[in-house]
């Protein structure tokens, strides 16, 4: 038998997305043996999170409590013409880190699922459709994530945002073999979508 408190810690950790029985243990006693301050530092920066962080009005994404509007959307030398499309906030970071991007972004806050229950209605569609018109973008460059949900979610937005404006440009994100795979070891879902969205030479 374990003392509660670390029974608790346990249970606790074992409740976030990805961390198995077993790794809520390890996690648990890691942080038993660690110095007090790894866990008091963890605690405060946990009590802090939800005071700290809200959701950007305009895009959506996480930003300081301080902050009105997304850094991002603020920055003069940003293309508000050009809207990237995202399902989560952090896929901000991802494109970020490549620097190759200085359009904004506007985040849906998923994806269209039936199976889970989430509807157009449920996601930030709305309110993309009034950035449209609001900031007169000429690009949306849907970056929708490449699964059953991502590809239906770009679907409908294709729809909808041709139907409310047809002389937007719309683009998505290249789909096809990364950079360092070899053929042989590529899955067949990721060698259409090469094959299909193929580039003249």
């Amino acid at each position: 038998m374990l003392p509660q408190a670390l029974v608790n810690v346990i249970d606790a950790l074992g409740r976030l997305p990805g961390v198995g029985p077993r790794t809520a243990e390890r996690y648990a006693c890691y942080l038993f043996k660690a110095s007090p301050k790894v866990s008091e530092g963890i605690a405060e920066s946990l009590e802090a999170l939800h005071d700290s962080v809200k959701s950007c009005p305009v895009t959506f994404a996480l930003i300081d409590a301080s902050d009105d509007v997304s850094p991002l959307y603020a920055d003069d030398s940003r293309d508000k013409t050009t809207v990237m499309v995202v399902e989560e906030p952090l896929d901000i970071h991802a494109i970020e880190q490549t620097k190759a991007y200085k359009g904004t972004y506007h985040v849906l806050g998923g994806a269209i699922s039936p199976i889970d229950g989430v509807t157009p209605e449920q996601l930030h569609i709305g309110e993309l459709i009034k950035r449209v018109n609001n900031d007169n973008v000429k690009e949306v460059i849907i970056a929708t994530n490449p699964s059953v949900e991502g590809e239906s979610t770009a679907l409908y937005l294709e729809k909808i945002l041709h139907e409310q404006n047809p002389e937007l440009k719309l683009t998505r994100l290249a789909r096809g073999l990364p950079l360092g795979v070899d053929l042989s070891y590529a899955d067949q879902i990721t060698l259409s979508a090469a094959l299909e969205n193929r580039t003249k030479l």
